[in-house]
């Protein structure tokens, strides 16, 4: 069976999103109450979630933004040096995007359609465009 032919299992989907989430949460020091809203989860899901083994499943919707946060982090990574990578998505910015708000707070507000917005825009700063 070739690797295309496999289905893909939800839920190691699911746990791989999470912990990777997870992972890019803590790295910019994000709390509780801003990483469970960049999800678009409650707080109490959020903390079961980010727990290996969690059995609840996410929505597609919730699967993007955790996607998208994670394509982010690796955008952020890439273009800029330490600690700015690390810094970046919870200092204010004056980009076109922000307005001199904070990109995670733009992120949460806006919701998927900026937190993409986000993502292409870094994408198109590491691209040179």
């Amino acid at each position: 069976m070739h690797l295309a032919q496999k289905t893909r299992d939800p839920v190691q989907i699911t746990a791989v999103a999470l912990k990777a989430y997870a992972r890019v949460a803590e790295a910019w020091g994000l709390g509780l109450r801003e990483a469970a809203a960049l999800a678009d989860m409650s707080e109490s899901t959020w903390k079961r979630a980010r727990k290996p083994g969690f059995a609840g499943e996410l929505t597609k919707d919730q699967l993007l933004r955790l996607s998208a946060v994670i394509g982010i982090y690796k955008s952020l990574e890439l273009y800029f040096a330490e600690p700015l990578a690390r810094g970046w998505f919870t200092r204010p910015n004056s980009g076109p995007l922000f307005g001199g708000s904070r990109p995670v707070d733009t992120a949460i507000e806006g919701g998927l359609p900026q937190i993409l917005a986000i993502r292409t825009y870094l994408d198109a700063l590491r691209g040179g465009a």
